[in-house]
């Protein structure tokens, strides 16, 4: 460098990105390709033209519905924008944007139906006000409003598979409560008050349990094993350490139930 020369000032090196969020997910839930194919099937065998979906998230189910119900439209709702974003991307991918509508707003009070067919998996505590565990009643009130006479609603609901001990309560979410959920008979007991009959019951296996908290973990777990000095690994270990140790602590306990519900007349 002659006296002349000015040194150029090296660019600043941009910290590598931080972790990838649920790309190994399909459902955001504890649900295999074989029940959801069953639900799917059950779900359009009455031929159901509106399809509403509380909660969507980026809407995998809702797709299939509309994919196997070609002359149904249907709505998601959610205020995840990544999410929508990622429903409209595959529905776009697979033809359907046509009949796919990805909302971004609350389903408090939302004037969305009646639908054919309403979809609420793990979001029923979105339909009103209350907070869980009281919200049930509201909620089931609004799913009885929200669908047509003669359509269906599919509930995804948690209950507990067995009470759970006061040190498996500690290691769950905050200020977890035997009350938090109701067992599947008390469950079922709501449903019914509601106005509607079951016209199937089932519930996620240990299988579909592990499988959904791996996928939701897994992406991010091998990014903070390749980069253990990124400024957001020590807050990422905190989140993972954490979530795995709820997880443990509700294995085998907390149950998550598809009930296949009937409006009754």
């Amino acid at each position: 460098m002659t006296d002349t020369e000015t040194p150029t000032a090296s660019a600043p090196t941009s910290p590598p990105a931080g972790p990838p969020r649920l790309t190994r997910l399909t459902f955001h839930g504890p649900l295999s390709e074989a029940r959801a194919h069953g639900l799917v099937q059950r779900l359009t065998h009455t031929d159901p033209r509106t399809v509403l979906d509380i909660g969507c998230g980026w809407g995998e189910l809702l797709l299939r519905v509309l994919a196997a119900a070609p002359r149904a439209t249907g709505v998601g709702v959610d205020l995840n924008v990544e999410d929508l974003d990622r429903g409209r991307r595959n529905a776009e991918a697979r033809g359907l944007a046509e009949r796919a509508e990805f909302v971004e707003e609350s389903a408090t009070g939302t004037a969305r139906g009646p639908a054919d067919l309403v979809l609420c998996v793990g979001s029923s505590h979105a339909l009103g006000a209350a907070e869980p565990p009281g919200h049930l009643p509201e909620a089931l009130g609004e799913l009885r409003r929200l669908v047509s006479d003669d359509g269906r609603v599919l509930l995804g609901e948690g209950f507990w598979q067995r009470p759970p001990t006061t040190t498996e309560l500690a290691g769950m979410w905050p200020r977890a409560a035997v009350t938090d959920h109701p067992d599947l008979a008390g469950l079922l007991d709501a449903v019914v008050a509601a106005g509607f009959r079951p016209e199937w019951t089932e519930t996620a296996n240990l299988d579909e349990w592990e499988e959904f908290e791996s996928a939701y973990q897994a992406d991010v777990e091998v990014w903070l094993a390749r980069n253990p000095g990124h400024p957001l690994a020590d807050e990422t270990r905190e989140r993972l350490d954490r979530h795995r140790a709820q997880w443990m602590s509700s294995r085998g306990v907390l149950g998550l139930a598809y009930l296949t519900l009937v409006p009754a007349l």
